[in-house]
């Protein structure tokens, strides 16, 4: 619950009135019954002595015994208490509070302290309980007579009368001590409202200052410590919001250049916790919630890239560079690096810049297969061109075997031809530079005539090729020769691995805004393992048997190329021992 200052301080005030006022209190409350009890005493003994010098002259004119029953009632009507005279020997010769008649039945003084006290010293007093009035009397006594004691004059009053005298006193005390209170409580208030006011003002133009508002200005002409105060938070409201301007200036341009990098950047604190993270490492690795308070491992989810953090912010490694592989959601090869942030030489934090290689990796070792297949293809036919051909030169004996070799080494050189073709036309595809001319093209024509370019090898193998080409399909915009070499790769590839009395069927329907191309054959089919792969160049599921077959190894690269660059797609669906059906679509005219 919050209080405010104005109560707070009245509530102080109020406290510090209540503690005097009940320090007051209780001072003057323990002192008051002394007081007036040393007081009571005081006038009893001065109207003892009055009394005394009364008795004294009436005793001179008669005996004590004579009238000392109405000097009693006479004294004790005059001052209000009791008076009780009593001879030397403790008889009581007069009582105010006694009838004449009843004096014999009282029993004898002499024993009393104050009369005792009397006798001796001329004077006494004592504080006790009265047996025949039946409460606590105060008494005082004095001995009547100048040459001998003629009679002890005794006044006695109740310490009843004391106590009304100091509940009397209280109950004055009391409304003084509230009255001084509610004085203070009403002054108190009017003290803390004038001292809180000028910092109200200044709590609602400091929240003002905290919520980004800084317009409003503190306006305080006194000359005191809160005036200064008010004058300082102004030239500080100044300060803080040219500090803010020129800070958001900064972010807005890191902002604009960090979202503007391809890099995925981190930026930690000196615990290793995440304070900064730029869109593009999201995208890196697929984070879809705030990683700022996270440690990297919390939001990366790979224990190198926190090592690596270990390293810079822990271990003593101020700049750190490594190259780390990721594996989900997908494998990525990234290079990390990083270089911590120095403060008054001690590690403030670190910067991480994530680097996504991949792609360069996987072009140099596509570069690398490129060479190595490139180099392994041209060496086979070469190595027999040159084996059989040096055979030759040496001389052989049969005319045959001359004319077998002679056959080889042409086979070997179309071989080389057609794989030098083969990476002529991928080379032109993927740089861009081969011409190609779109217009509207029926397909149906275009699947014929590619089928009866292979219809040897097909009937020479009793393998059937079927069509199911609907009439009235829509005409594709593609390069009539280029869609003929995909065709005629298909169809070839299609005739060469399906066995002896087999069958191919091309069938084509339209499929949104595109022909979609099936060619299904009944033949040996693709490992599951080896599909992703098969549009590789270069890359054979079967080796031994594609280069019996004479295939370059290029021929479904350069259908993936083409089919790519007419804005079409292209995939298989394949089982072992099962056949194969590739796919592929080519958009309407």
């Amino acid at each position: 619950m919050r209080i405010k200052l104005q109560w707070k301080l009245t509530a102080i005030f109020c406290l510090l009135a209540v503690f005097i006022l009940a320090a007051a209190y209780t001072y003057f409350n323990s002192h008051l019954k002394s007081f007036l009890l040393r007081d009571i005493e005081s006038n009893l003994k001065k109207e003892l002595i009055l009394s005394k010098d009364y008795l004294e002259s009436e005793f001179s004119r008669q005996p004590a015994a004579a009238g000392s029953a109405a000097l009693a009632d006479r004294i004790g009507a005059d001052l209000g208490v009791r008076v009780t005279i009593i001879a030397p020997d403790g008889i009581v010769l007069g009582d105010s509070e006694v009838k004449k008649e009843d004096l014999p039945k009282l029993e004898n003084h002499l024993g009393r302290p104050e009369v005792q006290q009397a006798l001796k010293e001329g004077f006494g007093a004592s504080q006790r309980y009265s047996y025949t009035l039946k409460k606590y009397m105060l008494y005082n006594a004095a001995v009547v007579g100048k040459d001998k004691p003629a009679a002890i004059l005794r006044l006695v009053i109740p310490v009843a009368k004391v106590a009304e005298f100091e509940s009397g006193m209280q109950k004055i005390l009391a409304v003084g001590v509230i009255m001084v209170f509610f004085a203070s409580l009403i002054l108190s208030f009017l003290i803390s409202m004038a001292v809180t006011r000028p910092l109200a003002n200044i709590s609602s133009a400091a929240k003002a200052m905290a919520s980004g508002d800084f317009s409003r200005k503190i306006f305080n002409v006194s000359r005191d410590e809160i005036g200064d105060l008010a004058a300082t938070l102004n030239y500080m409201s100044d300060e803080i919001k040219a500090k803010i301007e020129k800070v958001r200036s900064g972010e807005a341009k890191l902002e604009t250049v960090l979202s503007g990098m391809v890099e995925g950047v981190i930026v930690t604190d000196a615990k290793g916790k995440i304070i900064l993270a730029n869109p593009s490492l999201r995208k890196l690795f697929f984070i879809d919630t705030a990683p700022e308070g996270k440690t990297p491992l919390e939001v990366v989810r790979n224990s190198a890239v926190q090592n690596i953090v270990d390293r810079v912010l822990k271990g003593g490694q101020r700049i750190a560079a490594e190259e780390i592989s990721v594996s989900s959601p997908e494998e990525k090869s990234i290079k990390v690096s990083g270089v911590a942030i120095m403060k008054e030489n001690q590690v403030d934090g670190a910067i991480f810049v994530f680097h996504d290689i991949t792609e360069l990796r996987r072009l140099e070792k596509v570069r690398q297969d490129f060479v190595a297949n490139v180099s392994h293809e041209l060496r086979t036919p070469l190595s027999s061109i040159k084996g059989y051909s040096e055979t030759l030169m040496d001389g052989v004996p049969k005319a045959e075997e001359r004319q077998e070799f002679l056959g080889i080494i042409y086979r070997e050189s179309d071989r080389l031809a057609k794989l030098i073709d083969d990476l002529l036309d991928l080379s032109k595809i993927e740089s861009g530079k081969m011409a190609m001319v779109f217009m509207p093209v029926g397909i149906a024509p275009v699947v014929k005539r590619s089928a009866g370019v292979l219809e040897k090898s097909a009937r020479d193998k009793s393998i059937k090729v079927e069509f199911n080409i609907p009439e009235g399909l829509p005409k594709v915009m593609a390069d009539e020769n280029r869609l003929s070499q995909v065709f005629l790769n298909l169809l070839d590839n299609a005739i060469k691995y399906t066995p002896e009395g087999g069958s191919v069927k091309v069938s084509v329907f339209p499929q949104d805004k595109y022909l979609q191309v099936d060619v299904t054959d009944t033949g040996v089919g693709i490992p599951e393992s080896d599909l992703p792969r098969v549009f590789e160049r270069f890359y054979r599921v079967d080796k031994a048997r594609s280069r019996q077959l004479g295939g370059t190894g290029l021929g479904l690269s350069i259908v993936k190329h083409i089919v790519q660059s007419h804005g079409g797609q292209v995939w298989v669906k394949s089982e072992a021992c099962h056949g194969s059906t590739f796919s592929f679509t080519v958009p309407k005219a």
